[in-house]
């Protein structure tokens, strides 16, 4: 089982079956999935519960990584290359957004750590690129390049390079993302 707490090995199982196609992921499979009862799962989670826990987690990777770049002064970069997903999480973004669609009703709120996030990386954006309007570009950039990417044919690095080159950001010497 390795050492993940329940919810954390609910939360990964929720992933993967979105991963494999299932959206929304049935609680029965998820529960299986993680090695829990129904009851066990429930004791965590509802469905709602189960989809704001997986929003908060991918906006604290994401979190985690633009941290570690905004303190070498390289967020703006990392801001672009993070917007395109890797092929295995594009399906469970692709994923939580249309569960987010689905729930649009109002009975979904995104979790406050998403506008939280979303504050300070904005707050951090300014502090690196010395004007808000330039941070607000990179955003709407890597907006663009996140939407192309779920809906599309995904931006190859390379043409996220050639933005970043062209945006004049600075970049590390290391120009790969695995």
């Amino acid at each position: 089982m390795g050492m993940g707490t329940a919810r954390e090995r609910i939360l990964d199982a929720a992933e993967e079956l979105i991963t494999a196609g299932q959206v929304p992921p049935a609680l029965d499979a998820v529960a299986a999935a993680a090695g829990v009862s129904k009851g066990g799962l429930l004791y965590h989670f509802d469905k709602q519960s189960l989809l704001r826990a997986l929003v908060t987690r991918a906006v604290h990777r994401f979190d985690e990584r633009l941290t570690a770049a905004a303190a070498q002064g390289l967020m703006a970069a990392a801001w672009l290359r993070l917007s395109v997903p890797a092929p295995d999480e594009r399906t469970v973004y692709r994923a939580i957004m249309s569960m987010l669609r689905l729930t649009t009703t109002g009975q979904f709120d995104l979790p406050g750590e998403v506008g939280d996030a979303e504050r300070r990386w904005q707050q951090m954006l300014v502090a690196e690129l010395g004007d808000p309007v330039r941070a607000r570009l990179v955003r709407l950039v890597g907006d663009g390049l996140f939407l192309g990417a779920l809906t599309g044919p995904p931006p190859t690095s390379d043409e996220v390079e050639q933005l970043l080159h062209h945006l004049g950001l600075r970049t590390t010497a290391e120009q790969t993302r695995s």
